[in-house]
């Protein structure tokens, strides 16, 4: 029997965690938009108000329960987040108004978008240093491995079973599954577990702020900005990707096959950026982030046939490829890694909240007879804005360094 090196099971361990938290991102839940609200007999302004005020209320959440990573054993911490994601998942299935809805989409975007990946880029931004951008696009391909197979998946089963049926088996699969890796993978990490340095360890070690004290710096603000763009710009395309392809006069099946475009964007993305990290830092290669989603934008706004579709959820998926790593790994180079879970529980509940804010502004604007176009227009503004800031500051994003 062979023997796996403990550096290895914390990234199966974030691959697999990545993947599951699909069930809670936008582009899964966006899939079930249409059945939901035909059977409710809801508009999309009105699932989109529904969707964005359950995930701020997730969001908010997130905050206090995403800093606890930083007290629990990480096996504890967890089970808890897998309880809670199956408990969702079966939730989900006996929708049958808007009030369960509300419920509905609160618990999955809090156990599944924000928990999920939370307790996996924690764990891994924690215990990796020296090879942390390496480990984090490892564990992100997870997440696109998703976004890859579950659209057009999803897309087919519902020519068979209903969507209710779908997430009874979501649930099975969770509540099976996951408690496995956990036994199989980290029930030997500790808070202060750390991998093995290969190379000669500095004569200095990175400052670790608290959050208090992180909310208090500009730099924060300003980064959050440009980490922000992805979510909301593309919570928006993928919880209203029917009203997209009806705009376009796209055929029902473009976006979720482009889906597979933009998953494997985003996989040669994860592959190259991991490397770039752990040789340029974070903190340089940021200003990148967001050209490909500005370039997305830019396509979704002039070009109308099909094949467009497919460029600009490539260019969408590049963008998410940098965003994973870079949205990871930045705050542990400049904020350091002993407070990290608080920091990224804040930041994670940032990202939460974006994506209300990106699905309520679509469907307000939707309803308000906006344009894809419109809505294209308005995201190239916000993108230039914050990449600017961002530019103006970029020297500043160096971190506090002390002597050992």
């Amino acid at each position: 029997m062979f023997k796996v090196s403990i550096n290895k099971k914390v990234v199966v361990f974030g691959f697999i965690f990545t993947f599951f938290s699909s069930f809670g991102q936008s582009f899964f839940l966006g899939l079930f938009n249409a059945p939901i609200r035909d059977e409710l007999g809801i508009s999309h302004g009105q699932f989109g108000n529904i969707y964005a005020s359950a995930t701020i209320f997730s969001s908010l959440l997130l905050i206090w329960v995403g800093k606890k990573i930083d007290e629990y054993h990480i096996i504890y911490y967890s089970f808890f987040v897998i309880l809670l994601l199956f408990l969702s998942s079966l939730l989900f299935s006996f929708i049958n108004n808007i009030y369960f809805l509300a419920l509905g989409i609160f618990l999955m975007r809090f156990a599944g978008q924000g928990l999920m990946s939370h307790t996996a880029t924690t764990t891994v931004s924690r215990f990796f240093n020296q090879t942390r951008g390496k480990a984090l696009s490892i564990i992100w391909f997870g997440l696109s491995s998703a976004e890859f197979i579950l659209p057009i998946f999803v897309t087919y089963l519902f020519l068979i079973y209903s969507w209710r049926t779908v997430w009874h088996g979501i649930a099975i699969l969770i509540i099976l599954f996951l408690p496995l890796i956990i036994f199989n993978t980290i029930r030997t990490i500790k808070l202060e577990s750390r991998e093995k340095e290969r190379r000669p360890q500095k004569s200095f070690i990175i400052k670790s702020w608290r959050r208090r004290d992180v909310i208090k710096d500009f730099r924060f603000y300003v980064v959050s900005l440009n980490m922000l763009a992805m979510p909301w710009i593309a919570t928006g395309v993928f919880v209203y990707q029917s009203f997209i392809s009806n705009s376009k006069m796209w055929n029902i099946y473009t976006i979720p096959k482009g889906f597979m475009i933009y998953s494997v964007a985003s996989i040669v993305t994860l592959f190259f950026s991991g490397f770039l990290v752990d040789k340029f830092t974070s903190r340089k290669l940021i200003p990148l982030m967001n050209i490909p989603l500005l370039i997305a934008m830019f396509v979704l706004f002039y070009y109308q046939n099909e094949i467009s579709a497919y460029i600009f959820l490539g260019f969408i998926g590049i963008s998410n490829g940098l965003a994973n790593v870079l949205g990871s790994s930045t705050w542990a180079e400049i904020y350091g890694v002993k407070f990290i879970g608080s920091i990224k529980a804040l930041t994670t509940a940032f990202m939460v909240f974006s994506t209300a804010f990106g699905t309520a502004v679509f469907g307000i604007m939707i309803d308000n007879g906006f344009s894809i176009e419109d809505i294209a227009l308005i995201s190239i503004i916000y993108i230039i804005i914050s990449l600017g800031l961002l530019l103006i500051i970029r020297k500043t994003l160096e971190p506090v360094l002390l002597k050992k």
